[in-house]
């Protein structure tokens, strides 16, 4: 799943609610475009909250000897 499903979701079923005019019995094609439209949405929220929670933090800290030399640390943190 990612940015590329969802958006692919929301197009067809976008164009299924909104560019469609064909009838199937049995099947409202209109209701079927604005299911997927949602889902698609859904999957488009969704993978970015994932990725956002995936990135975590970064610390960086530069510590200055007595010599006059620095050094820095680099810490990342994730939230798994």
């Amino acid at each position: 799943m990612g940015y590329g499903l969802g958006a692919f979701l929301l197009a067809v079923g976008l164009i299924l609610a909104l560019a469609v005019n064909a009838s199937v019995s049995g099947i409202d094609l209109q209701m079927v475009g604005w299911i997927l439209a949602i889902v698609g949405a859904v999957v488009i929220v969704l993978t970015a909250i994932t990725w956002n929670r995936a990135r975590g933090t970064r610390t960086v800290a530069t510590r200055t000897h007595a010599d006059g030399t620095q050094t820095q640390e680099e810490r990342r943190t994730s939230d798994f």
